[in-house]
Order: C-alpha cells, then structure tokens, then sequence
C-alpha cells in the first residue's frame, strides 16, 4: 500500500463481469488467475460485491488473499484502502458479481453496488463473459448494450462462453465484429468445468475435492481458447488517491473459529485486524479445540453449521471453553457463528442439535426461508468493536428461519431500501450476534 496521504497508481485491472449469473464467469476467472500467475506475473485477485466464498477460490487460483470492493457498504476511504492492498502486483483482476450493471435500487454509501461502479472506480475495462449458446449473431446485440448502456465505462471486449461448433464461433464472431466488438476469445462448450454448488453457490474452496486439479485445468482451457496477450495488453488502472487504514480490530487477542463449518469472514477486516497489531488466534470447533484462554474476544463466522450439526452437539471441550469465557469477556457470532451460539439448531432432516446455549436463538433448515440483501444496522447495545448507536453494514444470505429469537434485540437493522428486518441479532451478557455478516462500521 502506498503510504497514508501519498497518491500513485494502481497496477493495471480488468473486471471479469457478464450480462448474468451463470454465465462462466467464474469459470474464466479463476483460469486467468492461474494462467497469468503461471506466466510469473503477480496477480492481485478482487470480487466486487459481498461474495464471502469466491475470494477463497480466488487465494488457490493467485496465491494472493482476494479483497472484496463494494460501493454500496463501503466509503471511498475503504475502498481506497482495499484497493491498496494491491501493493507490488502487476495487474489486478476483479470477479464481477450478478450482471454487469446489478445492484441496488437506494444509493449506499459509496454508489449501487455494482460491477460497473467498482470498474469505473478502479479504472479497469471490462471482459463481459457472454454466453452464446442458442444464438449466434444475436449475441454481439448483447454486447453492444452493454458497452452502449454507460458510455463512460472502459470496455475491452468479450469472451465467448458455450460456443458450440467451429460454425458456430464463425457466425458469432461476424455478428461481434459488425458491432466493433472485440473477441478475446472463445470457449468450447464442456460440461466439466462446472465447480460443485450447495444452496449458498459454490461449495467452499476447502471442500473441494481436488481444488488445484481443476484450477490447472481451467487454465489450460483457457490458454487453449482465449488470447492472453490481448487480455494483459487491455488492462488499465486509474490513478490511485490517498490510501487509507483498513478497519480496526475488535480486540487485541481474538480466537477466530476457522474451519469447514466457519469459514466466512471478509478478509479486509482480517487484514485491517492485522495491520492494527491484532493477533488472531485460530481454533476449530469441529475438531473441539477451546478457543485460547488468554483470548480477549471469540469470535464465530458464518459459514455451514447446518451441515456439521452432530459434531457441533458433541463438542464439549469447545462448548465449555466458550461458556466459560463468556462469563467474563465478550463473544461475537455471525450468522452460521450466530446459530452456533444459540440454544438449537435443527437440520434439514427435522433433526435438532443442541448448540451453545449462550443465547436463546433457535433456528431451522427444515423450513427453509432464504433470506439475501445488504444490510444496515444501527445498534441498540454495544458489541465488540462498536459503540450502541454506531451504524454498520453487512450482507445477510443463508435458508434458515428463527423459531425463537428470546434475547434483546442486539440492534434496529434494514435493508439496503431502508426497510425494516427481523433479524435483529440478539444479545445476552457479553454475547453478541447477527445474521449479516459484517463488512464495515460507517464513520461517524
């Protein structure tokens, strides 16, 4: 990061970004990632939007901790300071979220929420992942919308996703040049690249059974299918503005519970945790480790408790270690972290596992209700790191619903339209939860 109050440049960027969900985009991202490290160049990762499983991909593709950007949680001092994490890279590449232009209907704190609002900030031209199956000139309409749309965004081209013959690849790419477009490359239709899903996206990265297996073979792919050259040549960064501090620690000592089932905390708060000379002391409630003694602050993730939900039950070491501090210091959880720390969790199957008793919450994936959307919370009590009456903002994404939610309400939270929820969060003595996941506390 450059140093606080100095202005330079970033290193050069592109947004991978697409017209929709599921149109690869992933897919391509992750083989570039592999396909430019391998090239010796090294590569910062981005996600734009509140995506806490694709940047866990992203660390296996690059070899570099991926930092979310978002404009509607963040203030422009965050998103500085996440921007500078690029540091000594050499390009950045940034994952898109949704389509292109998707975001929010209210203004947040910085814009909307979407990929086109990141790339501008950032100054990098977009590669809009297209998929062409069941079209052919048609898709450079598409294209030209999209490059049209917002005139001011830098564009670099397309890629062609699902191209189903050399016929095919022809036909496409006429309509595309017609509409002066360019073609960065096309993709062979293949129904094995599609990475492992579960009701939340993608299967976390740690779970996957050959992860490194099929990271290589992506970039492979797409070193066959795409001209890497014209990508590396497309990318282009705006100047860089004064850097900024990431957001403080919570606490000085923090035992983070990381594992399988706790796996989703947004690694710019890590990293600000660290850069503040937190230590973060990791321990794993499925193997029932205790969290340190000596720790000042537990705190839980969200993540798959729902799937681990026996083993949870029969961690007594961890169950007891967390109780026994709690009488004395405080302890956070956050959604899956938030469940744990309830009185019951029930199971898809209608099966109910006994969790921490520290709070009152129950709550099932037996009746399942999906809940999604940013969030902002204004805090009736204090909970670590912030003062009752600060404002945050997160992002809440999970199926379950609350059977009984018995404690305080920890806080009055909304959706990103200013609209009331009731996942309230709760706490009770030094425990505290929610069911958003925390990216920052607005600057009072």
């Amino acid at each position: 990061m450059t140093e606080t109050g100095k202005t330079g440049s970033y290193p050069p960027g592109l947004m991978i970004s697409a017209p929709a969900s599921g149109t690869g985009k992933t897919t391509v991202m992750l083989g570039l990632l592999r396909a430019l490290a391998e090239d010796g160049l090294a590569v910062q990762p981005y996600k734009s939007g509140p995506d806490y499983i694709d940047p866990a991909f992203h660390l296996a593709a690059a070899g570099r901790a991926s930092f979310n950007l978002d404009t509607w949680a963040m203030d422009g001092d965050l998103l500085n300071a996440v921007a500078g994490q690029a540091g000594d890279a050499e390009i950045c590449v940034g994952e898109g979220s949704m389509g292109l232009y998707d975001g929010v209907a209210t203004r947040g704190q910085s814009g909307f929420g979407s990929s086109a609002e990141t790339a501008k900030r950032m100054g990098w031209p977009v590669v809009l992942v297209v998929d062409v199956g069941g079209q052919a000139q048609s898709a450079a309409a598409t294209a030209l919308g999209f490059r049209a749309y917002d005139p001011d965004l830098p564009f670099a081209g397309v890629i062609l996703n699902r191209v189903a013959s050399p016929r095919h690849e022809r036909l496409t790419r006429l309509g595309m040049e017609r509409a002066g477009i360019p073609v960065l490359g096309s993709l062979p239709r293949r129904g094995d690249l599609t990475l492992p899903e579960r009701h939340l996206g993608l299967i976390q990265a740690v779970e996957h059974p050959d992860l490194e297996a099929a990271i290589a073979g992506y970039a492979a792919f797409l070193r066959e299918n795409v001209d890497l050259e014209a990508i590396k040549s497309a990318a282009r960064a705006g100047a860089a503005p004064a850097s900024a501090p990431l957001p403080k620690p919570p606490a000085q000592r923090i035992a983070l519970a990381r594992d399988a089932a706790f796996s989703f905390t947004y690694p710019h708060l890590l990293e600000g945790w660290r850069a503040a000379g937190a230590e973060i002391i990791p321990f794993s409630p499925l193997a029932d480790e205790a969290p340190a003694p000596d720790a000042d602050l537990i705190w839980l993730p969200g993540g798959y408790p729902e799937l681990h939900g026996g083993r949870l039950a029969a961690a007594e070491t961890f169950r007891a270690a967390l109780c026994k501090h709690a009488e004395t210091r405080p302890v956070h959880g956050e959604c899956g972290g938030y469940m744990a720390l309830g009185e019951a969790l029930i199971d898809k199957n209608g099966n109910r596992h006994r969790m921490a008793g520290l709070l009152g919450l129950v709550t099932s994936y037996e009746i399942r209700k999906f809940r999604l959307g940013y969030r902002r919370a204004v805090l009736q009590a204090a909970m670590p790191g912030f003062p009752a009456g600060g404002a945050l903002r997160g992002h809440e994404f999970h199926y379950s619903t609350i059977l009984d939610e018995p404690d305080a309400p920890l806080a009055r939270v909304m959706d990103a339209d200013g609209n009331p929820v009731p996942e309230t969060g709760s706490i009770r003595g030094h425990v505290t939860g929610t069911f958003f996941h925390l990216i920052t506390g607005e600057q009072s």
